[in-house]
């Protein structure tokens, strides 16, 4: 219980492909991998990437785990294979089956991030990130004072922009050469290296405690990089890429129209150099259709030459020995793209033409004629290509327009002015190093590859695209659609499927990876979604080989989750960049918060061993990042402060970016900015532009609510609750579940300029539970007396006239913003804060540290300290005190460990009537429903619902949270009963008392804690008192064993008929009315809810059918032995009683029971140590003869043997009665008839037989119900005769009695009878011998049709099956497949021939087998129906009132043997079959598990409807269903 390392588990399942899913992990987590229920059984092999421990990552070594399975046997429910994550990344894994993959998918393990001389861990929920554009930096020596702004802001992560020698167009991301460091940060006299960088990287890292992590983009290099002049195959050009030359075509076509613009050539056509109206932007339109598009011919580059394909076509025509061949209808003539994209140069596949196009003679006009049909059909395809062209053009121009329009005419946009050369209509797509020419010389340049490939396309991005597409790929028409917005200095680099495909750029962007993971800790992916993954994830590789910690940031705009999943997972993205700016209101600021981390305030505690869930990534959620728009701009220089507290209160990582802070009221443009960062100066004034301090901007407010924000990372506040005040105020709070601070800042945003917008001077009062202990941090945003802003011409300056008024740590009662601080109280032991604010302005922040009153703080650590003995996770917040209730000095488990079996059953269960008889019943939660056990199980099952997904909203919190009901029910039930039931009710009401002085909002998660801890021992304490195959048993055999005691139990008034005074250890008890002692034995209830109490609970057959595995195989060896000497006291006529009823109420109308019965001592004997002294154990008669009337216990003794030879001796000399009481009394629906028991053997055969058309008496005993359909009195499966089973279970008990009286054990070796007034002997011997010569000859239904012991062949529809029953009343039943055969098969083996019976097997798999249980009826059968519905009273006989309860639906016992005699049979088939059955057991036992967990009854119920459906009048949780699946398990 107490162990605390963090382990998840991921189930497997087949064919689950889960590449989009999630899965974040730690670094010191273990990872089991288990086999979901669909791979239970089968050889699963499970690979991964993840290396074994001390050896490096490879990406393409896979290697297989181990697996383990703790219980080595039975099933597959506890195998696992494991990993020790020891290492941060991507790793992946897959599965086979056999050889078939199966499914897979990815893990991502968080970096540990360390900072400080002493290395100290920097978790990621503490990152406060600052964006720096390095060219902004100024030179390398001044970069400190720039960046100690950051310090002493309070920011523990740095973020340069690439620091490497900028392109032409001064981008931050443009990159001439990725090797070298920028030389602007050298001085004349001074050249800096990477090795300067690398020393500040590491004394921001010691001195300061600050991380640097730095850009690398892969996806493209400056127009001007040197090396790639010498290697041009790196950029998709026009030799690699000849798909583009048709988009190169137009580009240049684009540019000779912009130079004819800007030298105001197309005036006169509407078009001036500067476009100021739509109407120029309609003229652009007009030249390009009618002048440049006819001009450039793009078609032509997709079609064919017609006259040359005619000619050719015609050649082959007239050769001598043309072959003729088919037409082939699937193949069409179509055009072949020319692979090097000139002009007509596509093609037709000839082959297809001339089957296409067949002559009818060899005559020069059939020639022609041919010949002409094969024209008109490529002028056809190629019109085609001339509209799909077109299609491309239409989109072209709009592209255009819309670029045009955005560059010069729009509002948001850069107004470009004129067009220019500078400035050109559009961006070109291709780079253009030559001499300018004529458009037509130009083109020539394509086909000359020492030229074309120097013609290279530029990269950008494509609105709306598929981000795994790459889009200058082949197949894709961007280009030519000119769908890109184009970055016209960076060429797009094609690095191919692997390393082989461009040595040079592989080679070099590794070496660039590994420059800057040698002296930075972590990456920013830039333009990751647009990075091919398989190249990130090589460069990734690398750089993790330097730095195994290394932290990886990403902006993704891919638009889905799960596509961001893909590249998370693959990449091993450690955050993700989330922008507060996208937030159109602080409502919506808010909800990010609560999107981006933490779980709500109040959770409950999760268990160290649970399921690994799918994640969202964990954010760096910024305010704003550097590409963006300013948010000044968007919305008001006030709110800088109150949204960068909001995000700053979010649960993961958070950034800014240089700028934010100094209140600069526009966007620092990572393109055109070139000044430089201010430098931090304590003493500057507002007026100085180059230098920063506390009173500039926001900086002070920042440096709090950045340490505020490491705090709450570090200590734990993990919990975040999101309250939106009003349309404008934002309340967060962070609490920590172990000492139950919060921490809740109250932010007032302004979206809109407060200066031009109302905003209301009311604040609306708020409420904040617990006791205020400071405020943290108040301020707000002013302005102050100074110039107002303008821009410098050498630094980048902030507004000066606005700052932040902050005052630190204060008490309530010094705050400038709370006006009043009122008490009440909700509730005994909450107090509640209530804050009125006067000067909440819009741009205010408060926080306020709040703590539990003292009384329910200590209340909680009292409670921690008690719940450490379960789990060490409390140790935190814990507080010892002498003073508490004496109870709760002695551990739980020692108090637990004196309860029964018995006494569990109270505790752990009891349905609604078990409880009713004690005249109580189960908790009823309002507005959902009751529990289903009053017990523990009851709540554990809800709150096993609710606890992983943090419910708190569910009904049954809610009670929790509105008052003490269910407190209070849960100890007071317990406390109302005696002994050591009373005491664990004791216990759990001390551990309450300090429960009902917490919050309200904290009672559910502590109410579970505490229940957990006492239920999940008390679990141990039941396992700890039955068998050594329970405790050493797999999950699945623990937890059905537990259906023993879920069964199992004693009511008020005994259910069991009392056992002899003679008997030793029966239990007893002191009567709590009459003070008297008396007996107080077990009984096993057939079913709950139905069949658990009154003279309902107890039933023969039921409980002989489950007692061996319920009892026998749990080790409840005096339980079995009372309950089959009870029974065996109500022997009458021969037979064990069906209903009980305590045994005065018995009904002896089943012929099955007895020899259930029969089956259990044999068991009994068998199993238990020293267990044939049963045979010995007095047995009290009740009826010692048929008519006498019940007798006490012990006025009459018999040992147990006699009672055996009694029954045996009555059905050998034939047993028939009327049943007492017979009518409408007893059974309301049996006609007269019905009433007449008869039993006994035949003579011939040894079988036994009984029974009439008019009852059943055996398990498939649905008697009708309904007049409406006329099948009132009738029974549904009357199977009199011989049935199967009685037959095999009367064969078991013969040989077993044979075998004793050999040995002397048992002292008869015959039965007597009278027959014809004579005595007739038969010895068990010979007995024996008939039953086993003749039942495969009666039974077996021959695959030989012309076999001689078939009486009705014409009655036969399956062969190569065994007969349900011989001898039946109605010939037709005898034939009917249903399951019951497969008992025979597991108690009396002998009676079958190994190959018949493995055939038997199979059919019944094939037909009868369902996910849980067994189609009682054959579904071929034409009266099957296997959907149960007892409270429809139709016309329809076969199902009225449930008359096909035993015709069809699935019932779970009969699935117990049916896979016992599949296991006894297999092994005698041979290896093969053997290791194939096993699977299949395993595979079906799975579902059951499956079902067991889920279920909040915790059983497996009675029968479902076909194929598994859930059936509404089964019992929820059936003995003999979990019985016969333990015994399975037992076998397996």
């Amino acid at each position: 219980m107490g162990h605390s390392k963090q382990i998840r588990i991921l189930l497997l399942n087949e064919m689950e492909k889960l590449e989009k899913t999630l899965f974040r992990l730690e670094q010191g987590f273990e990872l089991q991998f288990r086999l979901g229920p669909t791979l239970q059984g089968k050889a699963v092999t499970v690979y991964t990437n993840y290396p074994f421990p001390g050896e490096a990552f490879n990406r393409e070594k896979f290697r297989s785990l181990e697996w383990e399975n703790p219980t080595e046997r039975e099933d597959d429910s506890d195998k696992y294979c494991k990993l020790n994550l020891q290492q941060a990344g991507s790793f992946q894994y897959y599965f086979l089956q056999g050889n078939e993959k199966s499914g897979g998918g990815y893990i991502v393990v968080d970096p540990i991030l360390r900072v400080g001389a002493d290395n100290h861990v920097l978790p990621l929920d503490c990152v406060t990130l600052q964006t720096f554009l390095a060219k902004c930096m100024g030179p390398f020596d001044e970069w400190e004072s720039r960046l100690r702004v950051a310090k002493e802001s309070g920011y523990n992560m740095i973020h340069f922009t690439p620091l490497q020698t900028l392109g032409l167009s001064r981008s931050c991301y443009s990159l001439a050469d990725q090797l070298e460091l920028n030389p602007d940060f050298s001085r004349p006299n001074k050249k800096y290296t990477w090795t300067d960088v690398g020393q500040l990287v590491e004394k921001l890292k010691k001195e300061w405690n600050i991380l640097c992590i730095t850009d690398v983009v892969y996806n493209h290099t400056a127009t001007k990089s040197k090396w790639l002049q010498e290697h041009p195959e790196s950029a998709y050009n026009l030799v690699n890429s000849p798909h583009l030359k048709p988009a190169w075509v137009l580009d240049r076509a684009l540019w000779h129209l912009s130079c004819d613009v800007a030298e105001g050539k197309y005036k006169e056509r509407g078009v001036a150099a500067l476009i100021e109206n739509d109407h120029q932007m309609n003229c652009i339109r007009k030249i390009i259709w009618e002048d440049i598009f006819p001009k450039i011919h793009l078609w032509e580059f997709f079609q064919v030459d017609v006259d040359k394909a005619v000619e050719q076509f015609r050649g082959l025509l007239t050769q001598e020995n043309r072959k003729t061949t088919k037409p082939d209808p699937k193949q069409h003539l179509k055009i072949i793209q020319d692979p090097e994209y000139r002009r007509l140069g596509c093609t037709v596949d000839m082959n297809v033409a001339l089957a296409t196009f067949i002559p009818h003679d060899n005559g020069p006009a059939a020639i022609n004629e041919c010949c002409s049909w094969f024209q008109k059909r490529i002028e056809e395809l190629n019109s085609e290509k001339h509209q799909l062209v077109n299609y491309h053009q239409e989109q072209a121009v709009n592209c255009l327009l819309g670029n045009v329009f955005y560059e010069r005419l729009a509002g948001h946009g850069p107004k470009l002015g004129p067009v220019t050369r500078k400035h050109p209509l559009v961006t070109r797509y291709f780079t253009f190093p030559f001499e300018e020419m004529p458009l037509s010389t130009e083109e020539s340049m394509i086909h000359v590859p020492n030229k074309a490939c120097f013609l290279m396309a530029h990269n950008g991005w494509v609105m709306g695209d598929d981000p795994l597409r790459n889009f200058a790929e082949p197949g894709s028409d961007v280009y030519l659609r000119r769908e890109l917005i184009c970055w016209g200095d960076s060429v797009k680099l094609r690095y191919g499927k692997k390393p082989e495909d461009c040595p040079y750029l592989w080679a070099h962007m590794k070496k660039y990876t590994e420059i800057t993971a040698t002296y930075f800790q972590g990456v920013r992916l830039d333009n990751c979604h647009s990075t091919p993954l398989h190249v990130a994830e090589y460069m990734l590789d690398a750089a993790r080989k330097l730095q195994p910690n290394l932290y990886v940031v990403a902006e993704l705009f891919t638009g889905s989750e799960d596509l961001d999943n893909i590249f998370v997972t693959r990449l091993g993205i450690s955050s993700l960049i989330r922008e507060a700016m996208s937030a159109y209101d602080s409502h919506e600021e808010g909800r990010l918060v609560y999107r981006y981390g933490g779980e709500p305030v109040g959770s409950f505690v999760q268990p160290c061993l649970r399921p690994l869930m799918p994640a969202i990534a964990h954010a760096l959620f910024m305010d704003v990042t550097h590409d963006n728009e300013c948010p000044i701009v968007h919305r008001s220089a006030y709110d800088a402060l109150p949204s960068s507290t909001i995000v700053s209160m979010a649960c993961c990582a958070s950034g800014s970016t240089k700028g934010y802070d100094e209140i600069v009221p526009h966007q620092i443009s990572v393109v055109s900015e070139e000044r430089f960062y201010t430098k931090w100066n304590p003493a500057a004034s507002p007026s100085n532009f180059g230098e920063v301090n506390f009173q500039s901007g926001i900086i002070a407010a920042r440096c709090a609510i950045n340490k505020l924000h490491q705090e709450l990372g570090a200590k734990g506040f993990i919990q975040v609750y999101v309250d939106q005040v009003d349309e404008d105020i934002v309340a967060v709070t962070r609490h920590s579940p172990s000492i139950h601070q919060s921490v809740v800042s109250v932010s007032r945003t302004a979206f809109r300029n407060p200066k031009t917008s109302f905003y209301s001077k009311e604040v609306p009062q708020m409420c904040i539970p617990g006791k205020i202990e400071e405020v943290v941090l108040e301020a707000r945003t002013v302005e102050r007396n100074t110039e107002p802003y303008r821009k410098d011409a050498n630094s980048i300056n902030g507004m000066p006239n606005i700052t932040v008024e902050i005052r630190e740590h204060i008490q309530l009662n010094e705050s400038k913003i709370v006006k009043q601080a009122g008490i009440t109280t909700k509730g005994p032991n909450e107090y509640i804060q209530e804050i009125e604010f006067e000067n909440l302005s819009p741009g205010s922040v408060i926080i306020f540290r709040v703590s539990l009153d003292p009384h329910a703080q200590a209340a909680v650590g009292i409670l921690r300290n008690h719940l450490t003995q379960f789990s060490p996770h409390f140790k935190s917040g814990s507080l010892a005190v002498d003073n508490t209730d004496p109870i709760l000095k002695i551990p739980f488990a020692s108090i637990a460990s004196k309860l029964t079996l018995a006494e569990l059953n109270q505790v752990l269960y009891r349905c609604e009537s078990e409880e009713q008889e004690d005249g109580g019943g189960c908790y009823n939660i309002p507005n959902w429903s009751s529990l289903k056990y009053a017990g523990l199980q009851g709540l554990m099952s809800i709150l096993a619902e609710i606890r992983p997904k943090n419910d708190l909203g569910h009904p049954f919190c809610d009670n929790l949270r509105s008052g003490d009901w269910m407190i209070d029910y849960v100890s007071n039930r317990l406390i109302s009963r005696s002994g050591t039931i009373a005491e664990v009710g004791k216990w759990l009401q001390a551990m309450f008392f300090y429960l009902k002085q917490i919050p309200r909002y904290l009672i559910p998660c502590y109410f579970d804690a505490i229940l957990i801890g006492a239920y999940t021992t008390l679990l141990d304490i039941a396992w700890k008192q039955m068998s050594s195959f329970v405790q050493n048993g797999s999950t699945f055999v623990k937890h059905l064993s537990l259906g023993s005691v879920q069964m199992c139990g004693v009511g008020k008034s005994p259910s069991l008929p009392l056992l002899s005074p003679s008997l030793m250890d029966v239990p007893c008890r002191l009567n709590e009315i009459t003070r008297e002692k008396e007996q107080c034995c077990v009984s096993l209830a057939a079913g709950l809810p139905h069949f658990s109490s009154g003279i309902f609970r107890c039933w023969g057959r039921d409980t002989f059918i489950a007692l061996r595995g319920l009892l026998l195989i749990t080790g409840r060896y005096l339980e079995a032995r009372n309950i089959i000497l009870a029974f065996a006291g109500t022997l009458r006529h021969g037979l064990i009683p069906n209903l009980l009823g305590e045994g005065t109420y018995a009904r002896y109308n089943c012929r099955d029971a007895v020899w259930w019965w029969l089956q259990c001592i044999q068991d009994y004997c068998k199993m238990v140590p020293n267990g044939l002294d049963i045979l010995r154990c007095p047995v009290s008669r009740m009826y010692p003869t048929d008519d006498s009337a019940p007798l006490s216990a012990g006025t009459l003794d018999q040992p147990l043997f006699e009672v055996i030879q009694e029954a045996m001796q009555r059905h050998m000399q034939g047993i028939q009665f009327r049943e007492r009481n017979a009518g409408p009394q007893i059974d309301r629906n049996m006609k007269d008839e019905g009433f007449n028991i008869t039993a006994g053997v035949d003579e011939e055969t040894g079988f036994v037989y009984g029974g009439n058309r008019l009852n059943c008496g055996t398990w498939m005993d649905k008697m009708g119900e309904s007049d409406r359909a006329r099948n009132k009195g009738i029974p549904a499966t009357p199977r009199d005769g011989s049935a199967v089973e009685i037959v095999g279970l009367s064969k078991s008990a013969i040989r077993w009695l044979l075998e004793l009286s050999q040995k002397n054990i048992f002292p008869y070796h015959e039965v007597t009878v009278k027959r014809h007034g004579k005595v007739v002997r038969v010895s068990y011997d010979e007995w024996n011998r008939k039953i086993q010569d003749n039942f495969e000859k009666l039974f077996y239904v021959s695959e030989d049709p012309s076999d001689v012991n078939e009486k009705h062949s014409n009655l036969v529809h399956k062969r190569g099956i065994y007969k349900d029953s011989y001898g039946a009343s109605s010939p037709w039943c005898d034939y009917q497949l249903r399951p019951n055969f497969t008992i025979a098969m597991v108690v009396a083996p002998e009676l079958f021939t190994t190959e018949k019976a493995w055939k038997a097997l199979e059919i019944a798999g094939e037909k009868l087998l369902g996910p849980l249980g067994m189609k009682t009826l054959d579904p071929d059968d034409m009266v099957y129906c296997g959907t149960y519905d007892n409270a429809l009273d139709n016309d329809n006989y076969s199902l009225a009132k449930g008359f096909n309860y035993h015709q069809g639906p699935e019932w779970l016992w009969p699935v117990g043997y049916f896979l016992r005699a599949k296991l006894y049979f297999s092994k005698l088939m041979g290896p093969e079959i053997t290791s194939k059955t096993i699977f299949l057991v395993k595979n079906v036992l799975s579902r059951h598990y499956v079902h067991l967990e889920r279920s909040p009854w915790k059983g497996l119920p009675e029968l479902t409807n076909e194929n598994g459906q859930y059936c509404p009048f089964s019992c929820e949780t059936q003995a003999w269903s979990i019985a016969t699946i333990l015994e399975t398990l037992y076998d397996l």
